[in-house]
């Protein structure tokens, strides 16, 4: 068999499976700046419990337009009804991505939740944000390790946030000095966790967001690495957005 006829097989042999995945309710889980999607690995294996079908998007922080890029492949390899959540930067994320036709409810966890036209400059500018940050160079940065484990996980193991701090993805200043095109929340329900001993995003400027859009809101005593400590409450909340889909 040629190589050519050997792919045309493998093609056909992957949509004939498509339809088995038809009715499959699907979560799509966007990691915040600076870090991967492995954090998310406790609350993936709770959903899969579950039955749900699962994906983990993996940033590339180069642009904003190519983190909402990166989300919406993933999108458009879903089946049916997706739930779409975000960890801090990633609920910006997904405020833009969360427009695609599958998204049927959104998840921000501990997350920026930014409308049309803002920035997050602009946001963060109402309740200040507090993280230190270690400049790579004049656009570049990464939290400071010597902030790391007190300002963002101190509920979290140390040898786990210094692993954090060691494996920091560098993040740009671009995506917040760009404004938004859309706000998905003004047309899908939204649910969203409030970290009630959050150091990075002041738990004022969450309640804040989260009221202006309408987001039924979970408050947990945690970090904001909530889904890392708190794995079985945020994917609770996960699981009343994915009941709240027709």
């Amino acid at each position: 068999m040629t190589i050519k006829k050997s792919l045309f097989a493998l093609i056909a042999g992957l949509a004939i499976s498509d339809p088995a995945y038809a009715d499959a309710r699907n979560v799509v889980l966007v990691h915040g700046a600076t870090m991967d999607g492995s954090g998310w690995r406790q609350v993936y294996d709770i959903l899969k419990i579950r039955g749900l079908s699962v994906s983990v998007v993996q940033l590339p922080h180069t642009s904003l337009a190519y983190d909402i890029a990166a989300t919406r492949l993933v999108l458009k390899q879903q089946i049916g009804p997706t739930v779409l959540v975000g960890h801090s930067y990633g609920g910006a994320v997904i405020t833009e991505a969360g427009s695609e036709d599958t998204v049927k409810a959104m998840v921000y966890v501990a997350a920026l939740q930014p409308d049309k036209g803002e920035n997050l400059t602009e946001l963060s500018q109402r309740f200040p944000m507090k993280i230190d940050m270690k400049m790579l160079d004049n656009q570049s940065f990464v939290p400071s390790p010597n902030t790391y484990h007190d300002s963002i996980g101190s509920d979290l193991p140390t040898d786990v946030t210094d692993f954090m701090s060691a494996s920091a993805k560098a993040m740009t200043l671009e995506p917040y000095l760009t404004r938004f095109q859309h706000a998905a929340w003004h047309a899908k329900p939204t649910f969203g966790i409030v970290t009630t001993q959050d150091k990075v995003i002041p738990p004022a400027l969450l309640r804040w967001m989260y009221k202006r859009a309408g987001t039924e809101t979970t408050d947990i005593v945690s970090s904001h690495m909530v889904y890392m400590s708190h794995p079985k409450e945020t994917a609770d909340v996960i699981l009343k957005a994915v009941a709240s889909v027709d």
